[in-house]
């Protein structure tokens, strides 16, 4: 369950999580999660190593199936649809940050940030330079990742994840591979472009500092069946 899940805030609701659980075979992961995050909001998930926060966050985009409740965002029930139709809201309407960044290699960073644009048959090359500008790359456009440094790929991700003008940003541990200033750079961009582009933040992490940027912070409590 999560502690500290709702809120009064009467502003449109991006996502809606009611009563949701999991399991793995007969092993419950978690239970009874519910959570409203509205349209501008930024909320931290916390909880224990293993309690099911990186699952939680795959549900919520659709990626991991669950076995009761719901899951909306921006009124569509996720529930309802196959995974074609799940995999297509959420190229238009959801962000993924990882801590892994999964940047593509052999893309430069410019067509690893375009390419959501590119998935949606889009092309906006003054949006993308204009991401690029507002996560601190500006000049790096035409390098590949591995001539950036943790920090930056992370950045990459960040626009990539933003780019879109996504309704959900989904960040799993996304400054978890990286120094405490770093992690503080890339916490200040997360944060700012979320807010400046009016997406809605759920944020897991084990971090702290991160989960005191939010505005906030609920508990994943394993149920003590695990």
């Amino acid at each position: 369950m999560l502690d500290g899940a709702h809120t009064d805030d009467t502003r449109a609701m991006t996502l809606v999580v009611e009563g949701l659980c999991k399991r793995y075979d007969a092993t419950p992961v978690f239970s009874h999660v519910s959570l409203r995050v509205a349209r501008g909001e930024f909320v931290a998930v916390v909880g224990e190593s293993g309690v099911g926060k990186s699952t939680l966050l795959n549900c919520m985009a659709g990626l991991d199936h669950w076995d009761a409740g719901t899951v909306a965002i921006e009124g569509t029930d996720l529930g309802t649809l196959d995974d074609d139709q799940r995999a297509l809201l959420r190229r238009h309407k959801v962000g993924n940050v990882f801590q892994a960044f999964h940047v593509l290699p052999h893309l430069s960073v410019t067509q690893n940030v375009a390419l959501p644009l590119m998935l949606l048959g889009r092309r906006d090359d003054a949006r993308v330079q204009s991401m690029l500008d507002a996560v601190g790359l500006s000049g790096l456009g035409e390098r590949l990742p591995q001539q950036l440094s943790g920090g930056q790929l992370q950045r990459v991700a960040i626009a990539r994840a933003l780019v879109h003008r996504p309704a959900l940003l989904l960040a799993d541990e996304p400054t978890g591979n990286l120094d405490p200033a770093t992690a503080a750079k890339v916490m200040d961009v997360l944060a700012a472009q979320t807010r400046e582009h009016g997406a809605a933040l759920v944020l897991v992490t084990h971090s702290e500092a991160a989960a005191a940027r939010a505005d906030r912070i609920v508990h994943l409590r394993a149920d003590g069946v695990r």
